[in-house]
């Protein structure tokens, strides 16, 4: 395949990275510290949308796999959702109630947070879904497996890093604004890129078997040994995202007392070594096999996690967040080449290919982790007696932060440890995978 189109369609990783970022970082932030609304009123909303989040998923990806037009089964619902998702993604953030008005605002927010979501899946979910069936080889795969990560990193840096200083400047609306414009061109600009093999089908082989019922879909799916220590491994890896994303404007403006500048100096410090790790991660996966970096890449990750704990000023704070890249760069890339064996797996097994079923079930069960998160978090910050927006927090307040960025992290990633550690897909019964879906082509 072209590089343009690799390119191409790995620009979308931008526009998803930077939507999605921005949110799970700063949606917290907005509404209880800088809104001032109850934060458990707020926890049980997003408690609520953790389960909306984790219904839609598997329910739009076998939509998607079901779905049959002259134009493919993923690209229709890209097109046709993207700029509803931009108008919804910008309400976001110009909520026109005040915590005076405590009940209209939370209505709002409930309302705009179903509404958001239930596009971000319908677009990013399809779009993502292209890569297994346009890329096959782990070569192919890991190099743009890597284009993704980058521009995803570009998309972080913009909806984590950058956001502080153009909030801080401009207002969140103006934030909204601008990071939903980027995300539909980015998004626009993957379409270009992108392509199905075989349009009017939802199969690889267009007619070699009917498209699997509902209730069998999910039982081939959840049945896949290699499937359920892959998802396992990778719910603890993005629940420790989430905790740690919500967390660090709280962490930052309050433990280590930055401002919004220097808050997008660290934040930029992270990502920049993630970005400059990235070409190394993708040479050393291919010489040692995906499942044998994300061991590695996930004790890294843990281990300089601890440096959160100990950080004190913004030079401590810089050094641990270099280190925290590089082990990230690891864990961001390499998730999604996992999958796309477990697909092939899966299709030399059943006769389909079901890209759709399985990121969606994966979804499913990721966005789960967003109801433990928003309930964890918003839990413990009002047993420890933070007050939003206070000139100074209780010492239990700000060891709860430390804790939520280090501690219960390094835990989790030691449980995601011994799952990718008996992950079965790899060595000899991948090359057989690998072959017998050679032999079907």
């Amino acid at each position: 395949m072209e590089t343009w189109r690799k390119l191409a369609y790995s620009f979308g990783s931008l526009g998803s990275a930077l939507l999605s970022q921005a949110f799970n970082t700063y949606i917290l932030f907005f509404y209880v510290d800088t809104l001032k609304a109850a934060k458990i009123a707020i926890g049980n909303v997003m408690f609520l949308y953790g389960i909306w989040n984790a219904i839609n998923d598997p329910l739009f990806g076998l939509i998607s796999d079901r779905t049959s037009t002259r134009f493919g089964r993923r690209r229709p619902y890209i097109a046709l959702g993207t700029i509803p998702l931009m108008i919804a993604f910008y309400l976001l953030w110009r909520p026109p109630y005040t915590a005076a008005e405590a009940g209209k605002l939370i209505a709002y927010y409930a309302l705009l947070v179903f509404l958001w979501d239930g596009l971000y899946t319908l677009v990013i979910l399809n779009w993502t879904a292209l890569f297994p069936e346009m890329f096959v080889s782990l070569a192919e795969r890991s190099r743009v497996s890597a284009y993704r990560q980058m521009f995803g990193i570009l998309g972080m840096v913009l909806g984590i890093a950058l956001a502080p200083a153009i909030y801080g400047s401009w207002g969140w609306p103006a934030m909204g604004l601008i990071f939903a414009l980027i995300s539909g061109i980015s998004i626009f600009i993957s379409l270009l890129g992108s392509q199905e093999r075989h349009a009017g089908s939802s199969n690889r082989q267009a007619g070699s078997a009917p498209p699997l019922g509902l209730v069998d879909a999910l039982r081939y799916t959840l049945a896949n040994r290699s499937f359920a220590f892959y998802v396992a491994g990778n719910f603890l890896v993005q629940l420790v995202f989430l905790i740690l994303t919500a967390v660090l404007p709280f962490y930052t403006k309050y433990v280590l007392g930055l401002d919004s500048f220097q808050t997008s100096l660290l934040l930029l410090t992270v990502f920049a070594f993630a970005f400059a790790a990235m070409p190394f991660w993708s040479r050393y996966t291919i010489r040692k096999g995906a499942r044998h970096v994300m061991l590695v890449g996930t004790a890294l990750f843990a281990i300089f996690l601890w440096g959160f704990w100990l950080a004190s000023d913004l030079l401590t704070a810089l050094v641990t967040g270099a280190l925290v890249g590089v082990a990230l760069a690891a864990l961001m890339m390499l998730f999604d080449v996992l999958l796309a064996d477990i697909i092939d797996e899966d299709e030399v097994r059943v006769g389909q290919r079901r890209e759709g079923a399985y990121f969606g079930i994966q979804a499913f069960i990721f966005r789960l982790g967003i109801s433990i998160q928003a309930v964890l978090v918003t839990r413990l910050l009002d047993a420890s007696g933070y007050v939003p927006d206070a000139a100074v927090q209780p010492q239990a307040a700000l060891m709860v932060m430390r804790l939520l960025l280090s501690g219960i992290p390094a835990l989790l990633l030691l449980l995601a440890f011994v799952a990718i550690w008996y992950y079965p897909l790899h060595g000899a019964r991948l090359r057989v995978v690998r072959e017998a879906l050679a032999n079907r082509e």
